[in-house]
């Protein structure tokens, strides 16, 4: 594994919302990306967008074994990951059922996305996470932790990626481990979780994205965030900078 001249990340999810937009974020930052996502066009339009590279595209789906050792090999050329984001994501139908009317194929497709794949990728990509004492985060949500009706199958996933992200905190001392709450966002998958109605009023996701920079760059410990917390924490520190300074 050849030593890399920047940081690489691995990001799921990444050609449309907050993964687009943490992409271009970090590609500005000297970082380079191997992005994943399902359709290979929108892939390839987000990644000939990014500055800076190389930032290979791997269209294909997370919950497919062979496609997550792409993403591991890739990395590995690129001389092994420094963080990896498991921001992929599914609803499994939309409009969300009530969990007794829930598909158990559904239900499965769900869990496979949302958590099987993130815990699969993360353990197949540990060799290279632990040379570089590097960073995970997984990107979760507020139904991970409250009762929102229709959101069981989601939410559950969630639940279960939150707490794989403690175990994985506990097992690897020498990583950062994070789970993520970002916060109500304007993107296709919070539309599709309320079809017909106008989420106008929701930020866009690159609101959210210093508060993964600062996990992906800072030294927090390891744990679970909300992204609303951790911009206070910035809107704060800058206050005291600029008041420290006049």
């Amino acid at each position: 594994m050849p030593t890399p001249t920047s940081p690489v990340a691995v990001v799921t999810g990444a050609s449309q919302g907050l993964g687009r937009a943490l992409a271009h974020e970090l590609a500005s930052r000297g970082w380079s990306l191997v992005l994943d996502a399902r359709h290979e066009r929108a892939l390839h339009e987000a990644v000939r967008s990014l500055p800076g590279g190389p930032h290979p595209g791997i269209a294909g789906d997370v919950a497919d074994p062979a496609h997550r050792r792409d993403l591991v090999d890739v990395a590995a050329e690129l001389g092994g990951v420094t963080a990896l984001v498991n921001n992929a994501s599914t609803l499994g139908t939309s409009p969300l059922p009530a969990l007794a009317d829930l598909d158990t194929a559904t239900y499965l497709r769900i869990l496979q996305v949302n958590l099987i794949a993130p815990v699969a990728l993360t353990a197949a990509l540990l060799p290279q996470l632990r040379v570089h004492e590097g960073v995970v985060l997984n990107l979760s949500s507020d139904a991970s932790v409250e009762a929102y009706e229709t959101w069981g199958g989601y939410g559950s996933s969630k639940a279960g990626l939150d707490h794989a992200t403690r175990v994985l905190a506990a097992e690897e001392p020498a990583l950062r481990v994070y789970a993520v709450d970002p916060g109500d966002m304007r993107t296709q998958l919070h539309q599709d979780a309320f079809p017909g109605e106008d989420i106008s009023d929701r930020p866009e996701p690159d609101v959210a994205v210093p508060a993964l920079i600062q996990l992906l760059e800072g030294r927090l410990p390891s744990g679970r965030y909300r992204a609303s917390e951790l911009l206070a924490g910035l809107h704060d520190l800058r206050d005291d900078v600029m008041e420290a300074s006049a």
